[in-house]
């Protein structure tokens, strides 16, 4: 669904703390394994925006959704399963429910690099990264390396293997294929990391990110 932008948030082994622990599983699981709703198959998720009741205590509070037509549901009401599609349910997973790791990294460097190669400014949302870094380097050099990041040491794991989410521009849902096809010729079709919290803590907006030597 939505992002949402934090000025600071604790990360532990789950990543952080709330982060994607409520998914919709489809009925109908695609031969392909992938049983969870996500923007890929119906961008209009983009419109439904979630937030915690007691933000202070996210992994245990209730979650609600404003929906497009600005009615708010709970995460659990039937009707908001059933508004995405038929056999749609709502699942939790404390340690969350992510494609690869409960990390993901993007700097503003890799950005802006491929924003020139399509024509136009990319926005760090596109890509739904969990931490935005402002570097003149890309993260993909990272990988196989530690970062620590305010209080929060993780490691890059590996490169983020794209999708077609990243056709669609966050703002209007319009879909660009030339973004996809040329991370696919430029960067071996991956742009962003995956990583893992080696170290908890609390990460903030502003605080220095350093490189293991």
């Amino acid at each position: 669904m939505a992002p949402e932008e934090l000025s600071s948030v604790e990360v532990g082994f789950a990543g952080f703390t709330g982060d994607r622990r409520w998914a919709f599983v489809r009925g109908d699981v695609p031969r392909s394994g992938f049983p969870w709703m996500t923007i890929r198959e119906d961008a209009a998720m983009l419109e439904h925006v979630p937030r915690f009741v007691d933000v202070d205590r996210p992994d245990k509070s209730r979650v609600m959704v404003r929906t497009p037509s600005g009615t708010e549901l709970d995460v659990v009401d039937p009707e908001l399963a059933a508004s995405l599609g038929e056999g749609v349910r709502v699942i939790k997973q404390d340690r969350g429910v992510f494609d690869a790791m409960p990390l993901s990294l993007i700097t503003t460097e890799s950005i802006a690099q491929l924003s020139a190669l399509v024509g136009y400014e990319l926005v760090p949302q596109r890509f739904r990264p969990n931490l935005l870094v402002e570097s003149d380097e890309r993260e993909d050099a990272w990988v196989g390396r530690e970062l620590r990041i305010g209080g929060m040491a993780m490691r890059v794991d590996q490169r983020d293997d794209r999708c077609v989410i990243i056709t669609i521009d966050p703002a209007t849902r319009e879909r660009d294929p030339a973004v996809l096809r040329t991370v696919a010729r430029e960067r071996s079709n991956c742009i962003g990391v995956y990583g893992s919290c080696v170290a908890p803590g609390v990460v903030a907006v502003g605080d220095p990110v350093l490189l293991d030597p």
